[in-house]
């Protein structure tokens, strides 16, 4: 069986660490994705996803994402019902939050990612300067077949 989730989108409102009576960090957040069709003449729809993300991750979401971030979420669908204060019966259907990453540039979230972190360009070895690479020559005149 498989339950796997991958989303990509924008945080509704500024997530908010809760701890539990256990100390056990929880946030739960919200993520606004664009459906990528539209109606002609119709204004584009987006999925509001309800998220819960626990302990590091919730902790790590909450130290460098606001409101209208970027965030990208692996996880698992999970439900639950329950009986809400009125006694009728309630199902509640989120995303759990497995693993976040960053999206969009560091201008894009205002600077919240940490130095080091995904927005780091990648090195290039595209330089002038190559005397740490050997060249590698293709001759193929030395090959007994």
């Amino acid at each position: 069986m498989i339950n796997m989730v991958a989303l990509m989108g924008r945080l509704t409102y500024e997530p908010e660490l809760r701890k539990t009576p256990s100390d056990v960090s929880v946030l739960r957040f919200q993520v606004a994705c664009d459906r990528s069709y539209q109606r002609a003449g119709a204004e584009r729809q987006a999925d509001f996803i309800d998220c819960v993300a626990w302990r590091q991750t919730a902790e790590f979401i909450s130290r460098y994402f606001h409101k209208g971030s970027m965030i990208a979420v692996e996880g698992t669908i999970q439900t639950s019902n329950y009986t809400d204060k009125n006694g009728n019966n309630r199902k509640q259907i989120e995303v759990l939050a497995n693993n976040v990453s960053f999206c969009g540039s560091k201008s894009e979230s205002g600077n919240a990612a940490p130095t080091g972190g995904y927005n780091e360009p990648a090195p290039s070895y595209a330089s002038a300067d190559n005397s740490d690479f050997e060249e590698i020559v293709d001759d193929d005149d030395d090959l007994p077949f």
